[in-house]
């Protein structure tokens, strides 16, 4: 298409600048909409994470940035100086424009090839090519090398980063952002089926009587093999439950309150006692219990059958 080393240079570093805050925003959403953080996971081994990206960032985002510019900013470039010559419009809100429909074609296609919700991703992806469209007529007045494109852009996305971690900060204080906090549920709404993955059934019955098949209990010590893929025993049978609501049987609470949860104890020697804590939303609620590594656990989910 024409495109010099100079044009794809100021398109990958204007793109590339943008995508720490956006890391930064997922990470946000991420903690803060969590339900299945717990004590002693989430919070740390996700900041180690996000440390280790900032280590390698400055490897990684010249080449995020240089596909970014490849795929959506500089097309719609291209696009928008034919456009320009045929109605005689200014060439940058072409650009705007035809960037944002490329990010809409984008997010229709990762909807038809991977299932990921249009009404998200579209104006996401859309916005992708907002700041990347004003940071290149920003750097065509500029004169240079290498040294003149990415050092700006290098500016900008520290800047960004600040930006969002201060307003993230802001947000939560502040109360406007809050906190993931799980749905109250009593004995009767937890009292029915619920189904997880491979099979695994748990009927909650109205008496407190519990029936299971195939479901994930908290292993005996010594019974699972530390070399073995499951940190849990898989268990059938009968057996009571109790609703726990402040918390006091949570094996990652402080021993007198934690996260609302359901307590299921097995009649025979299967397994021990298991704390399934309450996920999910009122209309859409859960039941989940992380086993093995505190720090990288194997959390099981049931969901209402």
């Amino acid at each position: 298409m024409g495109w010099g080393s100079r044009r794809i240079d100021e398109a990958a570093a204007v793109c590339a600048a943008q995508f720490p805050a956006i890391g930064l925003i997922w990470w946000i959403r991420d903690q803060l909409g969590d339900d299945y953080a717990y004590a002693g996971a989430g919070g740390g081994p996700a900041a180690v994470a996000l440390v280790c990206l900032l280590v390698v960032a400055p490897l990684v985002l010249p080449v995020l940035g240089l596909l970014h510019a490849a795929v959506q900013v500089l097309p719609a470039q291209e696009l928008a100086h034919r456009a320009a010559r045929r109605t005689r419009g200014p060439v940058w809100a072409w650009h705007l424009a035809l960037s944002a429909v490329l990010g809409v074609a984008w997010a229709a296609l990762a909807l038809l090839l991977w299932d990921w919700p249009f009404t998200t991703t579209a104006p996401l992806f859309a916005a992708l090519g907002v700041l990347p469209v004003l940071g290149l007529g920003w750097l065509r007045r500029r004169t240079g090398g290498l040294r003149v494109v990415w050092l700006p852009a290098l500016f900008a996305s520290a800047g960004l980063f600040l930006l969002v971690l201060l307003g993230g900060v802001l947000a939560t204080v502040t109360g406007i952002v809050d906190e993931y906090e799980p749905p109250v549920l009593s004995d009767g709404q937890l009292t029915g089926v619920w189904r997880g993955a491979e099979g695994a059934v748990l009927r909650l019955g109205a008496g407190g009587r519990a029936d299971l098949t195939g479901l994930p209990t908290e292993a005996e010590p010594g019974s699972v093999d530390p070399n073995g893929a499951s940190p849990f025993a898989v268990c059938d049978g009968t057996g009571t439950w109790l609703l726990d609501d402040r918390g006091g049987h949570d094996p990652y609470g402080d021993g007198s309150e934690g996260r609302p949860g359901v307590v299921v104890r097995l009649d025979d020697g299967c397994g021990q006692e298991t704390y399934w804590r309450i996920g999910g939303t009122e209309s859409e609620p859960e039941l989940f219990v992380p086993f093995g590594d505190p720090d990288a656990p194997d959390v099981r989910i049931l969901t209402r059958g």
